[in-house]
């Protein structure tokens, strides 16, 4: 059995994968992966995700230059999410300019913006809102 195989694809033949700081350990976002895409991901050393969106692979920085080199990948007990320690380039991973995805947090009932934007979606994307 390929290491492939090992790996429990949903019904649409996917498996979320979590990117985590390699140096600090911050999550910085929740993505999917398809057989292609985990395959492109160990072949090029970059996170390469699935786009539900746009029903094809995305190379994580494609437009924006904030790629994630990949340092290693990791399957959980169950066999249905990847953890990917990464090397966040240029210190953004979400769409929002951010550095980490999960910016809110809830306080007191209220989702509250706890990270500042760092870089200027418009600058990443020439006026288009992600990846």
């Amino acid at each position: 059995m390929s290491w492939l195989d090992q790996v429990t694809w949903n019904a649409d033949g996917l498996v979320p994968v979590i990117a985590q700081d390699a140096d600090d350990g911050r999550v910085l976002m929740m993505a999917w992966m398809n057989r292609q895409a985990l395959e492109a991901t160990l072949a090029t050393g970059e996170a390469v995700y699935w786009s539900r969106s746009r029903q094809r692979p995305w190379h994580k920085g494609e437009s924006s230059g904030n790629v994630q080199r990949v340092r290693s990948v990791a399957l959980d007990c169950d066999g249905d999410t990847l953890l990917l320690q990464v090397e966040q380039i240029g210190g953004v991973a979400c769409h929002t300019g951010r550095r980490s995805c999960f910016y809110r947090q809830l306080d007191d009932g209220q989702w509250r913006v706890a990270e500042p934007v760092r870089r200027d979606p418009a600058d990443m994307y020439g006026g288009r809102n992600s990846e």
